[in-house]
Parts: C-alpha cells; structure tokens; sequence
C-alpha cells in the first residue's frame, strides 16, 4: 500500500523518519516534493463518465493516486522551483501550479492526515481563541488590531506589562540575512508610536510569569507533550525560539492534566485535525495557557526528547492501526 508524503525538497528528515516507520507496517512512502511540480514532477488527472485515472509522475517511477491508503500533508510549495526567467507570467503560472495540485490532493478518495480545508481553517488565530475558551481552555488576554487607540486602551486595562508578536513566522529578507520578527514586550514608548499599524496589524497579549512552556502535539486521538523551562536562559524568556538550538536538548516529556488534554482534543476534533501542535504556557501559579493551535506544527526538534514516539504513532495512524478521528472527505 502506497502512502503519499506531500512535503517540499528542503524539509527536513521528518519525512524520511515516518517512511522508515511507515515501512515496518508494509506500506510504501511515496514523496511528493511539491516545488519540484510542475518543473520535474507531472501529475495527470483523467475523467470519463464513469471512470477517472490519476497518476503522479517522478523520477522514482509511476504512482496511481487512485489508490491510495492514505495522504500525509505536510508542506506545500507548488510552483517553487518555476524560473525567474517567466518574468511577469511567474506569478500567474505559479498560481495555476498551486490551484491544480490543491484541487488534485482534495479530490483523492482515500485517508487525509489531514484535508487541506481543515489544515487552511485551522489557520485563524481569531477563530482557534474563540474556540479553544468556548472548549474551557483557559486563554489570555488578547487584542488583534490596526487601530492604535484599541491598543493604548488595551494596554491600560491589563494589570501588568503587554507582549505583541504577528500571526503568522513574519520574515523580512534582505540580502540573504532572514530577519524573524519575534515576540516582543511592549514599551511606553512603543505605545506612543503606532503608526505602524496602518501598514500591518498585529498581536497584543497580556505578558504571562511563565514556569515552564510546553508543546503538545496531537496524533489521532493521542497527545505527546513535552515542557521546556525557557526561562533558564535570558534570550528565550520572551520567545523560546530565539534560543531554540540552545534549549533542543532540554525539553522533557510532561503530562497534561486530564481537563486540558481532554479540551486540547476537543479543540482539534472541532477543526477537523487528525494531528496538530499546540504551545502552551504553564505559570508559576499552576495555569494552564493556550497559546495557539498548528495543524502542521513542526515535532522534528522532539524526537530527542525520551518517551515521545511522535513518528510512531503517525505512521499508526496513516497506515490505519491507531485509532483515526473521523474528520469526513475533503
């Protein structure tokens, strides 16, 4: 039985992990480098009026996407690899490329880990708050916003400092430096200079006392959690990322207390998710904080973390032998 991994040339050995454990069960790991399409990878669908014929061309041979057990979907680059030389037709074929490999992953009839609906639905900040407090998951405080005013009046009403971050891994490039824009607290002065605002919106939450911070990821209907004390190190206090090579080796298994897990579970079932990542903080009083939900949510880094068996159980599930979340078809 063939599993398809839809990932991207450049990620990283995850894949390679889960097709490893994929073949322990007897199934095929297929990978789908969606930069290399359409450049070097050729997908054909064909219907009739009763029949249809799909098939994934590459290099490692012919694939019948017809029959398939399942669909991992994990990264998603189509178009990436097209060339600069395209001029003003890049955008309009990469487009295209991105339209056509969607709508062919959603058409195919057989397990998705998970459905491209689900995976893009997931992406609302706005929605995963609302919907994480209404499952009794404690949250903080939160604004999002563009008008400086709601900012300032934000701010005065909270007891203590306020942090502001972006909703998505905000990256400016220049040259070839990347400049990641991180979680930052928010200065008297700051509030005094919104201006920016009007070019870009932007996060503010209340600024949490943090004991531990966890990252809990969810398979199936099993969540592998493991805690970080980013408070160990003066560079992470704030975001754990900017030290997170440092830290890689410190993160140990934790367990969720039940309400939580159970809550966190719920979360994910309501958007339809068979695996995601979520990031809580832990306070010194014993809170337990959602932060914010991924649907595709690296776990690369925990796999050193003893106790996780996070590739494992998503080959269980993928192959059909863990229990599956039912989420419907595409």
């Amino acid at each position: 039985m063939n599993v398809l991994l839809v990932t991207r040339s450049d990620d990283n050995e995850s894949v390679e992990l889960v097709r490893h454990a994929l073949k322990k069960h007897g199934a095929k790991g297929v990978r789908l480098d969606t930069d290399r399409y359409p450049t070097a990878v050729g997908i054909s669908t064909e219907f009739t009026n009763k029949k249809t014929r799909r098939v994934l061309h590459t290099e490692a041979g012919v694939v019948d996407l017809e029959k398939l057990k399942s669909i991992w979907y994990r990264r998603f680059l189509a178009g990436g690899q097209l060339p600069e030389t395209l001029g003003d037709m890049r955008p309009a074929c990469v487009d295209e490329s991105r339209r056509q490999l969607y709508g062919t992953l959603a058409a195919c009839r057989c397990f998705h880990l998970d459905t491209l609906r689900a995976v893009r639905r997931c992406d609302h900040k706005e929605l995963q708050l609302r919907k994480a407090r209404e499952l009794g998951l404690d949250i903080p405080r939160t604004l999002f916003s563009n008008f400086p005013d709601d900012v300032r009046r934000f701010a005065a009403s909270l007891k203590g400092p306020v942090i502001t971050k972006m909703q998505h891994s905000f990256a400016i490039w220049r040259g070839d430096v990347e400049n990641v824009v991180f979680t930052n607290t928010v200065s008297d002065d700051d509030l005094e200079h919104l201006d920016g605002l009007a070019l870009s919106p932007m996060t503010f939450q209340e600024k949490l006392e943090k004991k531990v911070e966890l990252r809990a990821t969810v398979v199936g209907d099993r969540v592998f959690t493991a805690a970080v004390d980013s408070q160990a190190l003066e560079g992470a206090k704030l975001d754990w990322r900017k030290e997170g090579m440092t830290l890689i080796d410190a993160w140990t298994k934790y367990q969720l207390p039940r309400p939580v897990e159970r809550g966190l579970l719920r979360l994910t079932k309501w958007f339809g998710l068979n695996y995601a990542a979520a990031d809580f903080v832990v306070t010194p009083e014993g809170r337990h904080v959602f932060l914010e939900i991924n649907a595709g949510g690296e776990f690369f880094w925990l796999q050193r973390t003893p106790g996780l068996p996070i590739v494992e159980a998503l080959a269980e599930v993928l192959v059909g032998k863990a229990r599956r979340v039912d989420r419907g078809e595409a």
